[in-house]
């Protein structure tokens, strides 16, 4: 190719690429022309509605649990990349699904530039934790300000890559247009240099319709955060939702992923913002370090604790069995090296995964990329295979899994899932042996509901639920059904999963010395009957 040619090239280049992006900017500035985006530095919104326990559903077939907001008020400087959410949660009229009745609280988070903090009454509460165990709180509430609908035109005008796309594409004659058939423009681009990617829709009236996001997840890879903006109304010259939908999951993988909805009732701009400066204990806050604490609780039989999550390992004579994958990555490869240091030599034959939700099954991705038998509940294993463990779309955080893509995932037959069956029956446990020791693993059973009464969810957490027990050592592990009070802490009321795991411990006719929970402390059985008190005595 002669110099002359390539210079032609890159001029033809250069001039689509100019008017690419003269393009977006007049569909860009008409949008902010119709809604009202001329001056505005600040908004506040209010209303009420619902949020969602995103992670947590009862069954795989549901949408994640539901509480009531209200009142619910954003206030937003854009200059200042400052937000303020403020709202009063409580349960209402939303079932709880095998959880405590959500108590009345006020919640307020905060973000002002990269820092993030909640509000608890009068303590500062940094927010060191990623979001789900995936994103950094700080990234997600910085991104919640660019995809609301003003917030979305003013970073699209700031972006330097920002592209446009109108008309459907060669082979999808329905690309580029709404769901009703009307012309839309979908304006793409990235920000936090370049770490995430940003979608809007504008309709044929000019209005945000639509802002999609995708942030780190360890269950679902790149996570899509999509809020939904309609019924708009004028607020004294700016254009605003009156219902905002927003969704954090994919309704084509699984039923779940409604995060919230609010039903907007005032809509004020410029109004004056206090921008709260960053506490110091904001400033000085650092994610705690991820080290694990081992306690032997019999011989080959430890306790793996690490930020309240707990697994329990167990020593055999080729292999290590393990309970529990819980948070993420990180924290699976540190059990991991920490069961090699105890027990070298031997891999980590079986995992057991008490249940679907984020908390307790984002570590698993870790064990399967290794050759490990994950051991899970029978209505887990498609909802695994076609969502957590596909090695593809996890470009924001890769995992071993997907970097590597091990060979034996896809090429064994079957694949390395065993299951534990049981709806509505007591069934015979899976069974981890060597010929010598043993580890059984039971389906636990929502007994009312499962013996009979459909509308009765009150006590099991998640219908998947398994929990594992010691036969020599007299030691049962359970999730979220009973949570031991720290040592010296008031004791708790009873709950109604306390009632079930003592109900299942009864019909299964367990000898149970020590309870081993994924979050808490080592109990003894004596303290986990007087805990529950007449709850639980009033079954025998």
């Amino acid at each position: 190719m002669t110099r002359r040619a390539s210079i032609l090239i890159a001029l033809v280049c250069l001039m689509a690429a100019t008017a690419s992006a003269q393009d977006v900017r007049s569909v860009l500035q008409a949008s902010a022309k119709a809604m009202g985006l001329t001056n505005l530095k600040t908004i506040q919104y209010s209303g009420s509605g619902w949020f969602s326990l995103v992670g947590q559903t009862y069954g795989l077939n549901e949408d994640w649990p539901h509480y009531e907001v209200n009142p619910y008020t954003r206030t937003i400087d854009y200059d200042a990349k400052f937000s303020r959410e403020e709202y009063t949660r409580r349960q209402g009229n939303y079932p709880t699904l095998g959880r405590v009745p959500m108590p009345e609280q006020h919640i307020v988070n905060f973000l002002n530039g990269t820092s993030a903090w909640n509000v608890e009454g009068d303590k500062v509460v940094p927010q060191t934790r990623p979001y789900l165990d995936g994103a950094p709180v700080s990234d997600l509430r910085q991104l919640e300000i660019m995809i609301t609908p003003h917030g979305f035109l003013k970073a699209a005008l700031a972006a330097s890559d920002a592209t446009a796309i109108s008309q459907p594409i060669v082979g999808s004659s329905d690309f580029g247009l709404s769901q009703n058939g009307r012309k839309v423009t979908i304006v793409s681009f990235t920000v936090m240099g370049g770490k995430y990617k940003i979608n809007g829709t504008i309709n044929d009236q000019n209005l945000v319709e639509l802002v999609d996001t995708w942030f780190p997840n360890p269950v679902y890879g790149d996570m899509n955060y999509e809020m939904r903006y309609t019924q708009y109304k004028d607020f004294d010259g700016v254009k605003f939702p009156t219902l905002v939908h927003v969704h954090q999951g994919d309704p084509v993988l699984n039923p779940a992923h409604n995060y919230y909805e609010i039903k907007v009732t005032s809509v004020q701009a410029n109004v004056k913002v206090a921008v709260e400066a960053v506490p110091a204990a904001v400033r000085t806050a650092k994610a705690p370090p991820l080290t694990v604490q081992t306690q032997k609780l019999a011989d080959g039989v430890w306790m793996i604790g690490a930020a309240n999550y707990n697994s329990l390992a167990m020593e055999f004579r080729d292999f290590v069995a393990l309970v529990e994958a819980p948070v993420n990555e990180a924290r699976s490869l540190a059990v991991i090296d920490e069961v090699n240091r105890l027990v070298p030599n031997k891999p980590i034959k079986y995992l057991v995964n008490t249940h679907h939700h984020f908390d307790h099954a984002g570590g698993l991705r870790t064990f399967l990329a290794q050759g490990t038998t994950i051991v899970t509940h029978e209505t887990n294993k498609e909802y695994y295979l076609e969502i957590l463990f596909h090695p593809g779309g996890w470009s924001l955080q890769p995992d071993r899994l997907a970097q590597y893509h091990p060979m034996y995932m896809i090429s064994r037959r079957p694949a390395p899932i065993e299951t534990v069956g049981g709806d509505t029956r007591i069934t015979a446990p899976y069974v981890v042996t060597d010929g010598a020791r043993m580890m059984e693993v039971f389906h636990v059973l929502d007994v009312a509901y499962d013996l009979g009464d459909p509308s009765y969810r009150q006590g099991n957490h998640s219908n998947d639920m398994l929990m594992a027990y010691l036969p020599k050592e007299k030691i049962l592990v359970n999730a979220d059904l009973y949570s031991p009070p720290a040592q010296g802490a008031a004791p708790t009321a009873a709950t109604p999963g306390m009632r079930t795991l003592y109900q299942n411990m009864q019909l299964l006719k367990l000898d149970v010395a020590q309870h081993v929970p994924v979050h808490g402390r080592v109990a003894t059985n004596d303290e986990f009957v007087k805990l529950a008190g007449k709850t639980l005595s009033s079954e025998k």
